[in-house]
């Protein structure tokens, strides 16, 4: 998603209306043949990367080795806090294109990125440390106070509990209730895609591969090969 740094202003009926556009046109694609209960691998690196990308990998492999014996509670938050220190940089600013949905990988190398890769990063870190993909639920939301679209990963500790919401814009990890700023449009994780029929009342509607643009990032993370994970020698 191209989406404005959080200064800029969009026309809430221009976001509504691109997203549900996006999602009943452009995502209307052939699905990609996988088991919809797994979701590829996070770390994928085939090539070196700079110094400081490979520090900000470094810690994050340090996150998903020792997060795994926290509780479920800290893993929130410590992921929240570990993807949040990066940087919120616009797609055709930092990809050249209008929207481009990173890996982890990609997103760490970067240093920055934009909501879609907060949210697709702590999803990915969250399944690796043990969470349950079940509960956790990429969504597209749109976010009041900004008026334009936005995406946050929210945790559900069972299919009717109130979840927990991790947002790039907001350091705490607060209940979906207490984000009266946030309106849920549709959500998806590597189980399936949800349409928003109220908050807190969703309808299961297919894959997620439908999504084109998750569809090529689980493609790109199948694809690619870790085979140098940690380079001895860093580019500068």
């Amino acid at each position: 998603m191209r989406l404005s740094s959080p200064l800029v202003k969009r026309p809430t009926a221009r976001i509504v209306g691109r997203w549900l556009a996006l999602l009943w046109v452009g995502l209307l694609l052939p699905a990609v043949a996988q088991d919809p209960s797994r979701d590829p691998a996070p770390v994928s690196i085939d090539h070196p990367y700079s110094n400081a990308a490979l520090r900000r990998i470094r810690e994050w492999q340090a996150l998903l080795d020792s997060g795994a014996k926290l509780s479920t509670t800290a893993k929130l938050k410590a992921v929240n806090d570990f993807f949040n220190d990066l940087e919120f940089v616009d797609d055709i600013l930092l990809w050249e294109a209008a929207d481009y949905w990173a890996t982890p990988v990609e997103f760490l190398a970067k240093g920055s990125g934009d909501c879609e890769d907060f949210a697709i990063a702590k999803y990915f870190t969250l399944v690796e440390m043990g969470v349950s993909s079940a509960r956790l639920q990429i969504t597209y939301v749109k976010a009041h106070k900004l008026n334009q679209a936005h995406m946050v990963l929210a945790y559900y500790a069972t299919p009717a509990s109130d979840p927990r919401v991790l947002d790039n814009l907001v350091a705490e990890v607060l209940p979906g209730s207490a984000r009266s700023d946030l309106t849920p449009v549709y959500s998806f994780n590597g189980r399936g895609l949800w349409i928003a029929k109220a908050r807190g009342n969703s309808r299961r509607v297919g894959s997620a591969t439908r999504i084109g643009p998750w569809r090529d990032l689980v493609i790109r993370m199948k694809q690619s090969k870790v085979h140098a994970l940690f380079p001895e020698h860093a580019t500068q």
